[in-house]
C-alpha cells in the first residue's frame, strides 16, 4: 500500500534505512548508525522486521541481527525491550519513528526494564566497563572503530586456547573481563 511505501523512504540524516525482503511487505530489513556520543557510534546496526497482517494496528516485530550490548537488548537474541513496539504502539506510528525509537533507545538505555540482566546489571554497577564493553561490541560486530586494547589482548589470548570468538568475547563481558571466571565459563558450557 502507498501507506506502508511512505513509510520506507531512508533518511540519510539521521543514517536510518529499511529495504524490503520480500515483495508482499512482511519482511524488512532496517539499519540504523549508532548515535553520536555513544558507545555505538560509528557502527551499523542490523534489524530484522517482521510486519504482522494485523499492521498498522499492531506494531512490527522487531529484533537486532546485529550483536549488540545494551541493557534493553539481548546480547543471545536480539530482542528488544521497548515499550511502542509492545503495549505503547499507535496505529499513528511509522516504521521510520520506529527505528527513530530505536536509535534513541541506543542514547539513552532504561537499565530497570531491561531485556538483558546481565548487561543492565553491569551499566548500573560499573558504567566505565559497560561503556568499553559495548564499544568492543560495536567494533566487532557493527564496524565502529577500534577499542580497549586490553579487552581486545584479553579475547586473542583465549582464542588462542581454541574457543570460538563470539563465545569468548560473551564470557570475558558477562563475566566483567576477568579471563579465569571466563574461561571457567567457557569450560562448564
Amino acid at each position: 500500500s502507498a501507506e506502508k511505501r511512505r513509510g520506507l523512504q531512508s533518511t540519510s540524516k539521521n543514517q536510518i534505512k529499511v529495504d524490503l525482503v520480500d515483495e508482499n511487505f512482511t519482511e524488512l530489513k532496517g539499519e540504523i548508525a549508532g548515535p553520536p556520543d555513544t558507545p555505538y557510534e560509528g557502527g551499523r546496526y542490523q534489524l530484522e522486521i517482521k510486519i504482522p497482517e494485523t499492521y498498522p494496528f499492531n506494531p512490527p516485530k522487531v529484533r537486532f541481527i546485529t550483536k549488540i550490548w545494551h541493557p534493553n537488548i539481548s546480547s543471545v537474541t536480539g530482542a528488544i525491550c521497548l515499550d511502542i513496539l509492545k503495549d505503547q504502539w499507535a496505529a499513528a506510528m511509522t516504521l521510520r519513528t520506529v527505528l527513530l525509537s530505536l536509535q534513541a533507545l541506543l542514547a539513552a538505555a532504561e537499565p530497570d526494564d531491561p531485556q538483558d540482566a546481565v548487561v543492565a546489571n553491569q551499566y548500573k554497577q560499573n558504567p566505565e566497563m559497560f561503556k568499553q564493553t559495548a564499544r568492543l561490541w560495536s567494533h566487532v560486530y557493527a564496524g565502529a572503530p577500534v577499542s580497549s586494547p586490553e579487552y581486545t589482548r584479553k579475547i586473542d589470548k583465549l582464542c588462542a586456547m581454541g574457543f570460538d570468538k563470539n563465545a569468548v568475547i560473551v564470557a570475558l563481558s558477562s563475566k566483567s573481563w576477568d579471563v579465569e571466571t571466563a574461561t571457567e565459563l567457557l569450560l562448564s558450557n
